[in-house]
């Protein structure tokens, strides 16, 4: 439900969880994807299935760098 022209709080206090919707640096590029964490791997998952999944490579930078609390949409005037 985040679009283009949302407006997302993020909680950088709240330890980011499985299933958190995160902001994230990859490689100094922010992100917002749903954090997939499962057996010592990370994943960054699109939930538009336009956008593809973030999987880190070897030598590849991820920073989680929050946690979404909220989201407000604003419509367009």
């Amino acid at each position: 439900g985040i679009l283009n022209d949302s407006v997302v709080l993020v909680d950088r206090a709240i330890a980011p969880r499985h299933g958190h919707i995160v902001v994230a640096v990859v490689d100094g590029d922010f992100t917002c994807k749903r954090l997939h964490l499962r057996g010592g791997s990370l994943r960054l998952k699109a939930d538009n299935p336009t956008y593809p999944d973030i999987v880190p490579r070897e030598g590849q930078t991820v920073e989680v760098w929050g946690v979404v609390v909220a989201h407000i949409h604003q419509h367009s005037l």
